[in-house]
Formats: structure tokens, sequence, C-alpha cells
């Protein structure tokens, strides 16, 4: 009994921990099974011949919408990715270049790794001053509706 006085102070953690992983599971669980009803309420609207407003999939609405915001942001910026990534490199390569030549005592050898980065840094940035906004997929026309006829 006098063994178990000792003891409790390291049970407070253990219990903390055990307590916190079958809440986890217990809210895994619970949101399983909403994500369940949802899919049959989903399902049972298509089977009727209903199309489910993007209100019933929230998540999956508002995903689809980042995506779409993403992909525009890329076509809007053209070759700012490769410009950004050269810029990188010639800096990395700058430093490398110096790093090694002046703590390494080997300028030889800076100048080869380091102005490696340098040139394939150079080779990005050329690269995105090709790239130019008319390259890029042009964006889907707006759904509209079309011009009233002639006849």
């Amino acid at each position: 009994m006098e063994d178990l006085r000792y003891a409790w102070p390291f049970m407070i953690p253990i219990v903390a921990i055990i307590g916190a992983f079958a809440a986890a599971i217990v809210a895994t669980l619970a949101k399983a099974r909403v994500r369940e009803a949802e899919i049959r309420e989903r399902i049972a609207m298509i089977e009727r011949g209903l199309v489910p407003p993007p209100e019933v999939d929230p998540k999956g609405f508002d995903s689809a919408m980042r995506t779409m915001d993403r992909i525009e942001r890329l076509r809007a910026h053209g070759g700012g990715r490769h410009r950004r990534a050269g810029i990188t490199l010639i800096g990395i390569g700058f430093g490398l270049m110096v790093l090694i030549s002046f703590a390494g005592g080997a300028p030889e050898e800076g100048i080869g790794v380091g102005g490696f980065l340098v040139i394939v840094g150079v080779a990005f940035f050329v690269n995105s001053l090709f790239e130019k906004a008319s390259d890029q997929p042009a964006n889907p026309p707006s759904q509209t509706s079309p011009p009233p006829s002639l006849s």
C-alpha cells in the first residue's frame, strides 16, 4: 500500500493521455456518422432526380471554389513562379560561393558549387521572361444568356 502512495503523480499524465485518445476516437466516429448521413441524403436526392444544392455539401463546395481561385491566381501571375525560383537560386548560389570560398578556404570549389546554382537560377529567371500571360490558357467564357436570334 505504501508503494502506491508515490505512484499517483505518474498516473495523472497517463490517464490524461488515454482520455485524449478516447476523446479523439469518439469525435472521429461522430464525424464519420454525420458524414455518412450527409452522403446518404445526397444519394437519396440524386435517386429522386433532384440536384443537390452546394449548401448540402458546403465543405466540398468550398474546396472546389478554393481550387478554382488557386488556378485563376496561377494563370494571372504568368512567369512569377520561375522568376522567384531563379532569384532564390541565384542568392543561394552566391551565398554558397562566399561561404565555401572564405570559410572553407577553397575559392575554386566555392566558385564551382555556387556558380552552378547561380547558372541554374539565371536559367529559371530567363525562362520567366519568355513566359507571357498570352501563353496561359484563356479563362473560360462566363455563363451568360445567348444573344437573341435574328430570325
